[in-house]
């Protein structure tokens, strides 16, 4: 395809969706071979570079359902990665902090993972990288919003017809 060629959004669409699998394939094997889910991983991951925080943050972080998150904190609580605690402002809500064992675990896994991502990437130089983040942000930043605004607009719809 010619460089000058105007990208339709399906096809770039396609592009987006095969890149993803492609690099989702690498990631889960990495986070696999740490002996971790990618949900237990993910909820590691986000104790370790945010520090502790309720269930429902890391809930919010990690786009996990309620179901799967709950099942994920006991497992990596019962290995003891983990520990549950109250909130002092809120007994109802738990805050989770990483053990000695599960911030060694999670930083292992996640230097293996940098690493086998960074390599999966070589493809880009820095300035490259940079550029695609901040386009991918962009676009993710305005699909959002669509979506926001189409959600807004077909409950206006709906109230009227209720009307």
């Amino acid at each position: 395809m010619s460089t000058s060629a105007q990208v339709q959004a399906p096809r770039l669409w396609i592009v987006l969706t095969r890149c993803h699998r492609a690099l989702s394939q690498i990631a889960e094997r990495s986070i696999a071979e740490a002996g971790l889910g990618l949900s237990d991983f993910a909820a590691l991951e986000a104790l370790l570079h945010k520090g502790p925080l309720t269930i429902t943050e890391i809930q919010a972080k990690v786009l996990l359902a309620s179901g799967s998150m709950t099942a994920a904190v006991d497992r990596l609580e019962r290995k003891g990665l983990v520990t549950r605690s109250a909130t002092p402002s809120d007994r109802r809500a738990k805050v989770l902090e990483l053990t000695s064992k599960g911030r060694r675990v999670v930083e292992a896994a996640f230097r293996r993972h940098a690493v086998e991502l960074e390599a999966a990437m070589a493809g880009l130089n820095g300035t490259e990288k940079r550029q695609l983040y901040g386009l991918l942000k962009k676009l993710g930043l305005f699909a959002a919003a669509t979506r926001a605004e189409a959600r807004k607009d077909s409950k206006t719809i709906a109230r009227k017809r209720e009307a």
